[in-house]
């Protein structure tokens, strides 16, 4: 069983930076794929980034392309997701999620990930 736990969330300006972690535990959690996902107050959960477990690949909502990079550090057993030129429209709370198997592709559907965080709120204010 995988646990994640979320951090670095909190109120921002806009145009400014918050740097999320998600801390695993397992040993296994390198060989993973993983995301970040997020949903807004009255809105669907949507994908944001992920990353591959084999190659690093990464992949991202247009919406975020550019502003927002997702990284991993197998040795903590951690990923992150680095949020710049936050936009109030970026509010959300926002969880990571494993996929408990190598992945080839950064995966973007819900339904291929296995384990969840509790999510982090992230407010933006204009």
């Amino acid at each position: 069983q995988v646990q994640l736990v979320e951090s670095g969330g909190g109120s921002v300006q806009a145009g400014g930076s918050l740097r999320l972690s998600c801390a695993a535990s397992g040993r296994t959690f390198g060989s993973y794929g993983k995301g970040w996902f997020r949903q807004a107050p009255g809105k669907e959960r949507e994908f944001v980034a992920a990353i591959s477990s084999i190659g690093g690949r990464t992949n991202y909502v247009d919406s975020v392309k550019g502003r927002f990079s997702i990284s991993r550090d197998n040795a903590k057993n951690t990923v992150y997701l680095q949020m710049n030129s936050l936009k109030p429209e970026d509010t959300a709370v926002y969880y990571c999620a494993a996929a408990a198997e190598y992945t080839i592709v950064a995966r973007t559907r819900e339904y291929e990930y296995d384990y969840w965080g509790q999510g982090t709120q992230v407010t933006v204010s204009s």
